[in-house]
């Protein structure tokens, strides 16, 4: 009788220590999760750091390459030299009605 005793409460705390490893905050399917999350947080973490790079070297360049300061003076902020026209384009193109030629009507 104390053998089945023993073994049912043997059995009981088998099926909790079960319980507690795969379905507590601490278990199984609760590590699996963190560890996702650390690989997408590991990703994001080089590419911030690629990024990063990648913008010190823009800042480096920018202290010391003229050529290239005055590359992106002109591109960003429309700069012209003297004697240049600059003609800025818009990305929409206005077509008149019945002009359409080949384009198809939706």
């Amino acid at each position: 009788m104390a053998r089945r005793i023993l073994l049912g409460i043997l059995i009981f705390v088998n099926i909790v220590l079960l319980f507690r490893l795969f379905w507590t905050e601490h278990g199984l399917f609760a590590y699996l999760n963190m560890r996702k999350h650390q690989v997408k947080l590991q990703n994001q973490l080089q590419e911030v750091d690629a990024r990063s790079l990648d913008l010190s070297r823009e800042i480096r360049r920018l202290k010391s390459d003229r050529n290239y300061q005055e590359m992106v003076i002109r591109e960003r902020m429309n700069y012209v030299k003297e004697n240049e026209v600059l003609y800025i384009f818009s990305g929409k193109v206005d077509v008149p009605q019945g002009a359409e030629g080949d384009e198809k009507k939706d």
